[in-house]
């Protein structure tokens, strides 16, 4: 499977992508609205930041007791209960006079739903898909993301100068519940994976497995480090461009992911992917080092697009992860790459906020730029050991 023609072919991967759309332009309305009312109401960039990106530290919980419910739940049911759970939450978040420290407590909400499961979409998607597809397929839903984050957070930043905050949550949640709908009506439901083992126990075995192994370990450490400490500048956009600007911002940085997937998904062969990984990485980074002379928004637009095409490396780090783990647990391991790397993007926005409030956020982002690029270059002789060329060991729980 190479084209889009041959995997739109396949009547429940359209609905996967209808569904991928319809929530991400949900969450990109809502979180921005959520950092700009935390921001008008608070002044602060730690909690603007929080607010917008650390939702998922929540999920560690989760993570660690109950994550293997992706495999053991039906994958249809699983993946209702994320969009659901954004519904409710926004729409409590578009209660009047909230005070920031209840808006936080409902942020709360989706990240504890969804928690146990985190990987139903990606078993999903291997449930719909050939084996041969699965990087188109994952390059297509990351397309999902990208275009509807930049129509989300573009129309949010011009919805912002018209309506209130409460008008946007309220947007979302229609957004939202209408996701679950779509799931429930357009994808038929598979059995989950029968196990003997309780689900606590089952999750801290695949768990320890899974990041005691020195052939897994630094793939999921390459997509969750340093995609965080990129997410900890992009929380910045606030605090660096206002509202409005910040808007646009987002939206520019999605389109640069959104271009990234489709060049690497679509037209770089499998057989180059892997090379590309580690120049993906400091791309991903290096744009980033231009904020420290605070550029007019026209060139901070083109810096962040630039940047985010960096994002695409997950693809083959993620066809990697694939390829070293066994099926039957693939639930549980894409679970945990999305808890890790969302916990990497909260912690990412908090250490992004902290240092802007001791140096500003031009220099903040600058920072952690320079920790980003490190850190991808620490990680290249662990990644060694997935290389297809290398790679002889199979997780297995």
């Amino acid at each position: 499977m190479h084209t889009y023609r041959e995997v739109f072919a396949l009547p429940e991967f359209r609905v996967l992508f209808l569904v991928r759309c319809v929530t991400m332009a949900a969450i990109s309305i809502g979180s921005l609205a959520l950092g700009a009312t935390t921001y008008a109401s608070t002044g602060s960039a730690v909690l603007t930041a929080l607010s917008m990106f650390g939702g998922p530290l929540i999920t560690l919980l989760g993570s660690a007791t109950v994550l293997s419910a992706s495999d053991s739940t039906g994958p249809r049911r699983a993946s209702t209960i994320m969009p659901i759970a954004y519904a409710v939450a926004f729409f409590l978040q578009a209660l009047p006079h909230l005070s920031w420290g209840w808006r936080f407590a409902i942020l709360a909400i989706p990240f504890l739903a969804g928690s146990a499961t985190s990987g139903s979409t990606m078993r999903l998607l291997h449930d719909i898909v050939p084996p041969d597809g699965f990087v188109l397929g994952r390059a297509t839903l990351n397309i999902a993301v990208g275009v509807m984050q930049v129509a989300g957070y573009g129309l949010g930043g011009l919805l912002l100068v018209w309506f209130s905050s409460a008008s946007l949550f309220r947007v979302a949640a229609v957004a939202a519940a209408a996701a679950a709908l779509i799931i429930r009506l357009g994808i038929r439901e598979r059995p989950g994976v029968v196990s003997g083992q309780r689900l606590v126990t089952r999750t801290r075995e695949v768990n320890r497995a899974l990041l005691g192994s020195p052939v897994t370990r630094p793939l999921y450490l390459a997509m969750w480090v340093p995609n965080g400490l990129i997410v900890g500048c992009e929380a910045l956009f606030v605090p660096y461009a206002g509202q409005a600007g910040a808007g646009y911002l987002f939206a520019a940085t999605a389109a640069g992911m959104l271009l990234g997937d489709v060049v690497v998904g679509r037209f770089v062969p499998p057989r180059h992917r892997d090379r590309i990984i580690e120049p993906l990485r400091m791309l991903l980074a290096l744009p980033y080092l231009g904020f420290l002379f605070s550029p007019p928004l026209t060139i901070a637009l083109v810096l962040g697009f630039v940047a985010s095409a960096g994002y695409s490396a997950s693809l083959p780090l993620q066809e990697r992860l694939v390829a070293a783990t066994k099926p039957e647990m693939r639930g549980q391991v894409f679970g945990l790459y999305s808890t890790g790397l969302m916990v990497g993007q909260a912690i990412g926005a908090t250490i992004g906020g902290a240092l802007a409030s001791k140096l500003g956020a031009t220099y903040a982002m600058g920072t952690l730029a320079v920790v980003s690029m490190c850190i991808t270059a620490a990680l290249v002789p662990g990644l060694r050991r997935s290389a297809p060329a290398t790679r002889s060991t199979v997780v297995t729980r």
